[in-house]
């Protein structure tokens, strides 16, 4: 999994993310965004896009939010 989207976009959603993306792998699910892990290219352009700081590389969630890491696999599931 290339990017992983955590708690600050809870509630915030803002789809600046998904403007960027150039592979179109981040979806709307009912409380916050996701990225697909099959279809992401890991170009990060997403990432400096976030407004509250939500998303992150697979290997460097904080901690605190390490659980939305298995609930973007749970998604697409």
């Amino acid at each position: 999994m290339a990017y992983v989207i955590a708690e600050p976009c809870v509630g915030t959603k803002d789809s600046a993310c998904v403007k960027v993306c150039p592979v179109d792998c981040i979806y709307e699910g009912e409380d916050q965004y996701y990225i697909n892990p099959d279809e992401c290219i890991d170009c990060g352009a997403c990432e400096p896009e976030c407004p509250v700081s939500a998303i992150f590389s697979s290997d460097s969630v904080p901690e605190q939010w390490a659980s939305y890491t298995q609930k973007n696999v749970d998604f697409f599931g």
